[in-house]
């Protein structure tokens, strides 16, 4: 019999390495430790990107002063920083830390203010505890910061690499945005990390026959609600491996933009170039599944 899903909060991991076989079982040691108060569901680690993602979910402890998630959070956070080196990583897509990004989305019956707290909480465990910059966006930052804002603040999109395709090595150590927790300056093994708390977002990404990046970047600005493409939707073209490049996707909205959506006006906007496309995939389970994958490990524990 399945269990009736409680509230729960989901937490999303992005960590900038997925080619060394060491750092990742460190980190996913970390991400297991407290199974089944907090449950790792996915793991998506992208050879080209030289990206690892991880999706834990436990129940939201009401009144708890460390709910399972922000241990199991801070777990994660404080391997990555320990196994991996900013400074000597490289990857086709853009970062800004070890651990790149974190995101927190209510889930079953929680709302969004409840992982709000989860995620301020976790921003100042990292800039407090583990000395690494730290910025907020969406419900956890007081006046509502995009995460595609507070990236562009900070460099994100700009390829450090002389031919435009790759980010090597770390941000500049002088921030030109003072950190909402941790210090003023980011080391180079670190860098920083942002945290923030949204509703549930989709990740999809649409592969392109072709090696040419400004092509792949001319169809993701044409798709996205910036560059007056389809609502609530962002994108990046980026380099994928020999050969390939994708059109990489956040749906911020998918219950009204999904993946069918992007698929269709990727497809329509390449073969206007005279270029192929291939079949779009996703980078994390959908919501439901993410609840049915916690559920079945609750049960069987």
């Amino acid at each position: 019999m399945m269990l009736r899903p409680p509230a729960l909060a989901c937490c999303k991991l992005y960590i900038s390495e997925a080619r060394n076989s060491g750092a990742l079982r460190a980190i996913e040691h970390a991400a297991a430790a407290l199974r089944p108060l907090a449950v790792l569901v996915n793991t998506f680690a992208d050879d080209a990107y030289n990206r690892v993602g991880y999706t834990l979910v436990s129940p939201l402890a009401g009144g708890a002063a460390s709910p399972p998630l922000r241990c199991a959070a801070f777990r994660v956070v404080a391997a990555a920083i320990e196994a991996v080196d900013l400074d000597a990583h490289a990857g086709a897509h853009p970062r800004l830390g070890v651990v790149d990004h974190i995101a927190f989305h209510p889930l079953a019956s929680a709302r969004l203010e409840d992982v709000t707290a989860l995620a301020r909480a976790v921003a100042a465990d990292i800039g407090d505890r583990l000395q690494v910059p730290t910025y907020l966006y969406g419900a956890a930052h007081r006046d509502g910061r995009t995460l595609a804002s507070i990236r562009r603040q900070l460099g994100y999109f700009t390829p450090t690499s002389p031919g435009g395709e790759q980010w090597h090595g770390a941000p500049d150590s002088l921030l030109p945005v003072a950190p909402d927790a941790g210090p003023r300056t980011s080391s180079a093994s670190n860098g920083v990390v942002v945290v923030g708390a949204t509703p549930w977002v989709d990740n999809y990404n649409v592969p392109l026959a072709t090696t040419d990046v400004s092509v792949a970047r001319r169809i993701a600005r044409a798709v996205s609600e910036r560059g007056g493409g389809l609502a609530c939707v962002q994108a990046m073209g980026l380099a994928h491996g020999d050969g390939a490049t994708e059109v990489a996707c956040n749906l911020l909205h998918p219950d009204a933009v999904g993946a069918d959506q992007v698929q269709e006006r990727v497809s329509r906007l390449a073969a206007g170039l005279g270029v192929g496309v291939g079949q779009g995939y996703f980078t994390d389970f959908s919501r439901e599944k993410v609840v049915e994958l916690y559920l079945q490990a609750a049960q069987a524990a």
